[in-house]
């Protein structure tokens, strides 16, 4: 347990800042399976709608701190790159 007037303020955010990125993942998983399911039914305008929509909560997610940059760059290139694969 914290004693120091300070430690206890940083539990209480620490605390806060858990809960605001727990859901900014949670936000950015739900766009990216957005992409996976309309990559998996094979509908290229779908999959390219949704790809194009998940691009900036992605980014949003780097700038937020919560994902690496290069994650970020890997996942959009991998996503990209099955949604032009659909025939």
């Amino acid at each position: 347990m914290a004693h120091h007037k300070s430690a206890k303020k940083r539990i209480r955010r620490n605390a806060r800042r858990t809960d605001i990125n727990r859901r900014r993942v949670s936000r950015i998983r739900t766009f990216v399976k957005a992409v996976e399911l309309a990559i998996a039914s094979g509908d290229k305008d779908a999959a390219q709608s949704a790809l194009r929509a998940a691009q900036p909560e992605l980014q949003r997610g780097v700038r937020g701190g919560v994902l690496h940059r290069n994650t970020v760059a890997r996942k959009l290139s991998r996503l990209s790159a099955r949604v032009k694969a659909i025939g």
